[in-house]
């Protein structure tokens, strides 16, 4: 009985995580290119009373073995990099992303980080910034005097300094991709960090090679479903009941256990 405390209490730790994080994913339903959260669950150490198929006798064998286990823990979670809605946004470097990739800003550290949020803006010297100041890395300048922005689908970037004037090429914006994008760390800010388990960053132009296209004037949603995530969150919490009522049916035993002695 006492095991069965310690392994309800396990459930209920693992289901306030689980809480935690379907939070965290509804509190970010209205951020752009925000990716939702899944944990995945393992259970623990099992004891071993009588192993499957240990003899019975000289010629017989158990069909089945007796194990208990002693509860459940957090394996891990998961970024679930699935596609947002592409929502209409004005603004002459606002860029969604459809399909595959990552933008690649630079950090005032000289390092790098990864976002799908495309709310860029130009600075006082033409340079495309994010929201927080980071550079988009490798994006070309643009002119000061330019009045109008067009970014294809390929990422080429074009100017025009008049009204009705002749386009410009201004360069190129290059999408990276990961082999393992769901191994990618959170820093917040919609930031992501290479590790050694999302692989190396692979440039890539966009429309090509897998890669996705680019969306001028448009900002991807977050990939958050609002009622799948009420679901699990009344699961989880069904589940954290059922385990507070475990350990309520463990102590009334011991109680029991306790007044026989008296």
């Amino acid at each position: 009985m006492i095991r069965a405390l310690m392994t309800a209490a396990s459930g209920m730790k693992a289901q306030q995580m689980q809480v935690d994080t379907i939070a965290n994913n509804i509190a970010n339903a209205n951020t752009p290119a925000f990716k939702k959260s899944e944990l995945s669950f393992r259970a623990l150490f099992y004891q071993t009373y009588r192993e499957p198929g240990a003899p019975t006798s000289a010629t017989q064998r158990a069909p089945t073995g007796l194990q208990v286990g002693s509860g459940t823990e957090i394996a891990g979670s998961s970024s679930i990099q699935a596609q947002g809605d592409l929502q209409p946004f004005e603004g002459d470097v606002q860029i969604a992303i459809q399909g595959e990739g990552f933008f690649k800003l630079r950090t005032p550290a000289g390092d790098f980080r990864y976002t799908r949020d495309g709310s860029f803006h130009r600075d006082g010297t033409g340079t495309i910034v994010s929201n927080e100041g980071l550079i988009l890395d490798g994006a070309p300048t643009i002119a000061t005097d330019a009045i109008h922005v067009i970014v294809g689908d390929d990422g080429t970037l074009s100017t025009q300094n008049t009204e009705g004037g002749t386009l410009s090429n201004a360069g190129q914006i290059q999408l990276w991709r990961f082999p393992n994008p769901a191994g990618l760390m959170a820093t917040g800010n919609n930031l992501f960090l290479e590790t050694p388990t999302s692989g190396t960053a692979q440039v890539g132009t966009p429309g090509q090679t897998g890669t996705g296209v680019m969306k001028q004037n448009y900002r991807e949603g977050s990939n958050v479903q609002v009622v799948d995530e009420l679901v699990a969150l009344i699961v989880a919490q069904r589940s954290y009941e059922v385990n507070s009522r475990a350990i309520k049916a463990s102590d009334e035993m011991l109680q029991q256990v306790n007044n026989m002695v008296r």
